[in-house]
């Protein structure tokens, strides 16, 4: 599937839905939705985003999901059967993280509270140290395991996957996001 630029500006601000299995395991945050993931109705959808290679590397899911298109049956089915969910610190669709505002981000911990509290995962990672900072008021967090503001959910913080993330690479986004999963207990 391939969109022009003119296809891919008419889902500017529109959003994905949130992918909620119950029960709930593990629950990943992007940022926000790519034009394409809003296109699609796939979380990190884009190509050459790196999430669903680094699940599959980690040996979080049996097979490469390929969800350029939109989910495939086979990798929807086994992420809900995980009990994977995605979800985003912004629900509209951009096409940078950059251009969403600093109150939205600081937003994002209030609907978060409300998707974890409803949902009660194990664990949740938020995936760009940046907007994590910005959106939960703590300039100076790192990568790794956070004060989790949920008792007996655990909170991570991990690389996010685009392209546009030169800091990692395939290999450390997946033993990241496989230790993450090891916590979650979906491995």
């Amino acid at each position: 599937m391939r969109f022009t630029q003119a296809e891919l500006q008419e889902f500017r601000d529109r959003t994905v839905p949130d992918l909620l299995p119950d029960p709930l395991r593990l629950l990943f945050v992007g940022i926000n939705p790519s034009l394409w993931s809003a296109a699609t109705g796939a979380h990190f959808g884009r190509p050459g985003n790196r999430f669903y290679p680094a699940l599959h590397r980690a040996g979080i899911t049996s097979h490469l999901i390929d969800a350029s298109g939109g989910y495939p049956d086979v990798g929807l089915a086994e992420l809900r059967a995980k009990g994977i969910g995605i979800s985003n610190l912004v629900p509209r669709a951009t096409a940078r993280a950059d251009e969403l505002a600093r109150a939205e981000l600081e937003a994002a911990p209030a609907r978060l509270d409300a998707l974890v509290t409803a949902h009660a995962p194990a664990a949740v990672a938020v995936l760009g140290v940046t907007s994590y900072r910005t959106a939960f008021g703590v300039p100076k967090a790192r990568l790794g395991e956070q004060d989790s503001p949920w008792p007996s959910i655990r909170l991570f913080v991990a690389p996010n996957p685009s392209g546009l993330n030169a800091h990692a690479t395939l290999d450390s986004l997946a033993a990241d996001y496989r230790a993450i999963a090891s916590a979650a207990g979906t491995l």
